[in-house]
């Protein structure tokens, strides 16, 4: 019988047999492997650390003691031995279990960690927080990745964490690669560690831990033996491992960055298998990459700047071309934001890509250090609306709300690629202002997206089709939904379509227009309805005296879980057949 079998929670890992141990870790392996392999999810940081996994669990008196883990996607064999195993076949799916560690699906998960470098501040906290209560007896462990730790939140709990006397334990997991290589001078002095040509002091020592390492992360009993000598110190401690992403599966060794994330792969050979549609219509995110470089190449003034996603946001592109121009920052959204507007204030112009979710952990840099002081910094938001199976931690839904309200700044949501790439043309020319650029994740919908630049008036609108009772204001790549729905409806010729694309400024000639020759609006967006497209045509219309009815599809207030975006977009109702079944209800009133 397999070990694995048997177990269904930590407590039964710690009656098994030491000698057994290595046995276990290949079967959690093989069955991570087994169910990635058709269900998709992120493979290669928890294959890296099943040995980790193990040990921790082993060692310590897991849900009283308290385990973060940073980032949460190394998690998939926490999670299989903390109870969810005969579940894990539905994680990341619609009403499965989450991808990320999430505290109201399990006590095991300590604290939610679909962001990077938030555990050693939530460890600290709950440290003190046990102290502060006479908890003696709770022993508190963050895992955390070298391409999070060098994130500056890291650096602020590590500063404080050092001068507490608290129990606490920080496991540096070195595996030298987030998605994409770590960059930065942290990385060269860990490797200077780990190769023993370090300078003699230890910066972790010299922030008052009691360092220990580099040691073997894949190397089980070795690890469990250090888990336990360290269990019976008290302090802020810090275990440094060294691990392989992708640990066990030739290919996810071999090609870390592709096996990150690999979609369905066969797993007895590794072999990813190729989405055929994949060769056709192009990513957001590939145009997005490819335009930058055609644009830098004539104008020698342009610059990439991304925080840890070169790969994601396709800026590799121009690294692999133009590389003294591109950036990649590490995981550190506010330094990519401040950079980027110093770079503005000289003279360059910076693209600055940033997955909308992660822009959010950059906000006070947005509003301070860039619209406060009108630098035209580009900011190109990827993965902006539903982006599926990460789920809540990770859709960019809140970036139309967040952003609407700030000073100075231009709104943009292209309806395809050459909006995305026009609009990319007309602000590398020289705005007054920064501008803001979300598109989502995935295909556009047009095979000849390349075709000559032209110029968009800032503020301007689209009207595509013409109507007499109905208009349909879309915002972005939602657009092209509307325009299949209007075709198929019996009343057509009464529904107009307007692609706004800026949501600031807003066309408010065109608007004045749909408000004096339309009796409905329907406003859609895939972003929140609270301060976001819909609320912003409301506005207006109070502000210019209309009373137009007006029907706000959008995002309600609530976090969305995961699922595919085809799921999810019918559960927040902005699907073809709600936005259908809306139509349909109006003319039959």
């Amino acid at each position: 019988m397999k070990i694995l079998s048997q177990i269904n929670s930590p407590e039964d890992l710690r009656k098994i047999p030491l000698g057994t141990l290595p046995q276990l870790a290949q079967e959690l392996r093989e069955f991570i492997i087994d169910i990635v392999s058709t269900k998709e999810g992120h493979l290669g940081a928890s294959l890296g650390v099943v040995e980790l996994t193990i040990a921790l669990h082993y060692i310590f008196d897991t849900p009283k003691d308290r385990l973060v883990w940073d980032v949460g996607h190394q998690a998939y064999g926490h999670k299989i031995l903390t109870g969810r195993k005969e579940l894990f076949d539905t994680n990341r799916q619609l009403g499965g279990i989450s991808g990320f560690p999430k505290i109201d699906e399990s006590e095991y998960d300590a604290f939610g960690t679909g962001h990077s470098s938030t555990s050693i501040s939530a460890i600290l906290g709950m440290a003190l927080a046990s102290k502060l209560k006479g908890e003696t007896d709770r022993r508190h462990i963050a895992v955390i990745g070298d391409a999070s730790i060098a994130s500056g939140m890291a650096f602020e709990g590590l500063n404080h964490a050092g001068v507490t006397d608290v129990d606490m334990l920080i496991i540096l997991n070195d595996n030298a690669i987030g998605i994409d290589p770590s960059v930065g001078a942290l990385k060269k002095y860990l490797t200077n560690v780990k190769r023993g040509t370090a300078k003699d002091e230890n910066i972790f020592e010299c922030l008052n831990f009691d360092y220990s390492g580099p040691v073997d992360g894949n190397d089980l009993p070795n690890l469990i033996s250090e888990l336990k000598r360290l269990k019976a110190r008290t302090g802020p401690k810090l275990l440094h491992i060294i691990t392989t992403k992708g640990k066990g599966l030739q290919k996810a060794e071999e090609n870390q960055v592709a096996y990150h994330a690999p979609g369905k792969f066969d797993k007895s050979t590794g072999e990813i298998h190729i989405k055929s549609v994949e060769t056709e219509v192009p990513k957001y995110q590939d145009v997005f990459g490819h335009t930058l470089v055609e644009l830098a190449k004539q104008n020698p003034k342009i610059v990439g700047i991304t925080p840890a996603m070169p790969t994601g946001s396709s800026l590799k592109y121009m690294m692999e071309q133009i590389p003294d121009r591109a950036f990649d920052v590490g995981i550190a959204e506010q330094h990519a934001v401040t950079m980027a507007a110093g770079m503005a204030k000289e003279g360059t112009i910076p693209f600055c890509n940033i997955y909308s979710t992660f822009l959010q952990r950059a906000y006070d840099q947005v509003i301070h250090d860039v619209a406060l002081q009108n630098l035209p910094v580009i900011f190109c938001l990827d993965r902006a609306g539903i982006v599926g199976e990460d789920g809540a931690t990770h859709h960019g839904v809140f970036d139309l709300a967040y952003l609407r309200c700030i000073p100075n700044l231009i709104i943009f949501a292209p309806m395809n690629e050459m909006e995305l790439r026009n609009i990319m043309y007309t602000a590398q020319l020289g705005l007054p202002n920064p501008i803001a650029i979300r598109y989502p994740r995935g295909q556009g919908t047009t095979l000849d997206w390349k075709r000559p630049f032209e110029e968009i008036a800032i503020g301007s609108s689209q009207e595509l089709k013409k109507g007499s009772k109905i208009a349909i204001l879309s915002l972005g790549t939602i657009g092209n939904r509307v325009g299949k729905v209007i075709d198929e409806n019996d009343n057509n010729q009464q529904i107009g379509h307007y692609d706004m694309r800026f949501i600031k400024p807003l066309d408010t000639n065109r608007l004045e227009h749909i408000f004096q020759n339309y009796e409905y609006i329907i406003t859609i967006e895939d972003a929140c309805k609270a301060g976001g497209f819909g609320s912003a045509i409301l506005e207006l219309t109070n502000e210019m005296g209309y009373s137009n009815q007006i029907h706000m599809l959008g995002i309600d207030d609530a976090f969305l879980e995961h699922g595919t975006v085809d799921e999810l977009h019918q559960l927040a109702e902005i699907d073809a057949t709600s936005l259908r079944n809306l139509l349909n209800r109006i003319f039959d009133a």
